[in-house]
């Protein structure tokens, strides 16, 4: 449940930045200029931001006062951010020792917010009662005033200070300065991040291990590996990982402990399994237990996607009766029960296991859910997906009606941005993370989006449902996209507007049914719709001429998202459809071309552009996924398909007449 909002900065991960070589005070006239400046953006958006009074200008030489309490993984990060924005020098020096500090050198004070020198420099600044809480002020002024103070309520917290106040940083001329802020924090829902549970190519090493980069800087706090394709995972789930593969797994492990995300090993043995054989139920454990062994304190036995009208063995049926709903649901029970009672809670350090039961999308009482509701250990999260399997809205009153279906806070698998289901076939979802309604806080235990088989492109959704899960009642989906799509972009402006011309065009997000939850480029949608009222109010000369500015904008949006500012995996995740895009976007300014020249009289003209505009759009249809990474293969990418291709063949009619 969320605690009480804080309305003063806090001190969760702390660090007094105490800056030398300043210029003179400033007049008061300039540092009431100072303090009116809007703070910039910071995602999540915290639950308390607000202005504490001047910025702090950050210094070549900074100390960083740590002791033993102080988050490793927390400390790493704020020195690597430091020396990203122009320190030349660190020195990392204890409590005890900071007074005998160069007194020009910027101090940052990190570690626990109730170490008494952090909690000196957060004064009078509020620490949250909360697990992952911190607060943050920075105070402005002369050097042996201007401090930046961070506290955490735990190791979390210290880094998650780290991560708001990295967005702090602002250029100051040609160095940088920390926006003068105070600010009290703490997560909405415990549980925050993505389920690798896609069918199609899982992802490969490298794109895992930047994914549990990317979750530490948007604060999410869990991954689950359950990728349908890992045969170590479903079908061959009784056979350890070789030891390539087991390597590969431990590294993964250490990359998400840096960045205080939970590793949760999920084993899906619901196929093949005979739940009465206590050699099958060995063989499960044996599998968890070569996961702790590695570091790995989070699990999962999901049972989606099986049948549980037959057995796999006869025994089961024996132990258990008949098959059908409620008899599944007592051996699902008694193997669930196992596993936490003998394992689970016997391994020092393991959280709760988690599940996916068989029925995991809909608000229908069965004899299953019954069952489950009854005899579950109440240490148990469940996991449910909603509605449907994609719903297009979860609502407070969805998820308080699965709670009490299930007997405790549900835990939602949201299958968005997910794409290996039919409906999907030749697209990449860009929207934003939407229609998840503010207050599921206080009915969840938390989200986790099962992303894409595009790992870099998946991050716009994911960026979203951090911040989501973060804040849900301060979260706008409208903030969060262009936020999400600048990170991707490292901050560059040119470069984002061109990732938001390409994802308005990747815009759609369909369900399992006929109609989209989200619709396909409504941007575009609603330029055209202007083009159309001008073009029939005789504007016509203006209506082709707005419209072709925008369209210039999407034949050029590949070169300038190729130009090297955003994030190279993203770049090779869309290449098909920055493609196909580049000559849809041609074909458009050659149409609206041909109907200039056709509005002057110039037939010859327009028929040999809308010529070379079906040549192009030929082009563009011609295009193919590669490499195919999901289950669709290699299909002909969409981009703003119903929007895009409509007008052209409405515009190339009116250029014909």
């Amino acid at each position: 449940m969320r605690r009480r909002r804080i309305t003063g900065g806090i001190s969760a991960l702390a660090g007094v930045l105490v800056l030398g070589a300043l210029p003179a005070a400033p007049t008061a006239s300039a540092a009431a200029s100072v303090t009116e400046r809007p703070l910039p953006p910071i995602s999540p958006t915290p639950q308390s931001l607000s202005r504490a009074g001047g910025d702090a200008v950050l210094t070549g030489r900074v100390v960083i006062v740590a002791d033993a309490a102080t988050d490793a993984a927390a400390r790493d990060r704020l020195g690597r951010e430091l020396r990203n924005h122009g320190v030349d020098r660190i020195d990392v020096v204890t409590p005890e020792s900071a007074s005998r500090a160069p007194a020009g050198a910027l101090r940052i004070r990190l570690g626990p917010a109730d170490r008494p020198d952090i909690a000196r420099a957060l004064g009078t600044t509020a620490v949250p009662d909360h697990p992952e809480g911190y607060a943050l002020k920075v105070t402005g002024g002369p050097a042996v005033h201007a401090q930046v103070a961070l506290g955490g309520t735990d190791a979390a917290g210290q880094f998650y200070a780290v991560q708001t106040l990295r967005q702090l940083l602002e250029r100051d001329g040609t160095g940088w300065r920390v926006a003068g802020a105070q600010v009290g924090d703490y997560p909405s829902m415990p549980l925050r991040g993505t389920i690798e549970g896609f069918y199609g190519q899982p992802w490969t090493q490298a794109e895992r291990l930047d994914q549990m980069d990317f979750y530490g800087d948007v604060k999410a706090n869990t991954y689950v590996y359950a990728p349908k394709d890992d045969p170590y995972h479903r079908d061959k789930w009784r056979e350890p990982y070789p030891a390539d593969k087991l390597a590969e797994l431990g590294q993964l492990v250490d990359r998400a402990r840096a960045n205080h995300v939970r590793f949760t090993f999920a084993v899906s043995p619901g196929g093949s399994i005979c739940y009465s054989d206590p050699a099958d139920r060995k063989a499960l454990k044996d599998k968890l237990q070569a996961l702790y062994d590695l570091g790995t304190r989070a699990f999962s036995i999901p049972l989606d996607d099986i049948s549980y009208t037959k057995w796999n063995c006869a025994a089961d049926q024996q132990t258990y009766g008949q098959p059908g709903r409620q008899a599944a649901a007592k051996a699902q029970v008694d193997l669930l029960n196992d596993v936490q009672r003998t394992f689970i809670a016997t391994h020092d350090g393991a959280r709760p296991l988690q599940t996916v039961p068989t029925e995991y999308g809909d608000l229908t009482d069965t004899a299953y859910k019954q069952t489950l509701r009854a005899t579950l250990d109440p240490a148990v999260v469940v996991m449910w997906t909603g509605t449907d399997v994609v719903p297009p809205a979860i609502t407070d009153e969805q998820a308080d009606a699965a709670s009490r279906l299930f007997g405790r806070k549900v835990f939602v698998w949201d299958n968005y941005p997910v794409n290996d289901y039919g409906n999907t076939s030749g697209r990449l979802l860009l929207a934003p993370y939407d229609r998840r309604e503010a207050g599921l806080s206080g009915h969840l235990s938390g989200i986790v989006a099962n992303p894409m088989n595009q790992p870099y492109a998946s991050k716009v959704a994911v960026f979203g449902a951090a911040g989501f899960t973060w804040n849900d009642t301060a979260y706008d989906a409208r903030e969060n996209w262009p936020r999400a799509l600048s990170y991707l972009a490292g901050g560059d402006r040119r470069a984002t507007e061109a990732l938001l011309v390409l994802g308005d065009l990747e815009h759609m997000a369909p369900t399992f049914g006929a109609t989209p939850w989200q619709p396909q480029a409504p941007e575009l949608a609603r330029r055209i719709a202007a083009f159309w009222a001008d073009w029939n109010a005789g504007r016509r000369a203006q209506a082709v001429g707005e419209l072709r500015a925008y369209a210039e904008r999407i034949e050029q949006a590949p070169s300038l998202i190729r130009g090297g500012a955003v994030q190279q995996g993203f770049v090779t995740d869309a290449a098909s459809w920055l493609d196909a895009t580049q000559l849809w976007g041609k074909a458009m300014v050659v149409t609206l071309d041909a109907l200039s020249a056709r509005n002057a009289g110039d037939t010859d003209t327009a028929q040999a552009l809308l010529a070379e505009s079906g040549d192009l759009q030929a082009r563009a249809r011609a295009v193919r996924v590669q490499p195919a990474r999901n289950t669709w293969a290699s299909v002909q990418p969409k981009v703003g398909d119903g929007v895009l291709d409509t007008f052209l063949s409405a515009a190339a009619g009116l250029a014909r007449q």
